[in-house]
């Protein structure tokens, strides 16, 4: 890769918003596993079930 490629300013912008969105992603996959791992409400399970 040339020298000037690093020192160019729309390279680190690219960079920095690439991290910023894997770092989002995995904050976010983390999130939705953990809510999906929780136990549902009382709520929900004391609801009579359509039949």
């Amino acid at each position: 890769m040339p020298a000037s490629l690093w020192s160019d300013l729309g390279t680190w912008i690219a960079l920095g918003i690439s991290a910023l969105f894997l770092v989002v992603a995995l904050v976010m996959h983390r999130v939705i596993v953990k809510v999906l791992k929780s136990s549902p409400s009382p709520d929900i399970e004391s609801k009579p079930q359509h039949e």
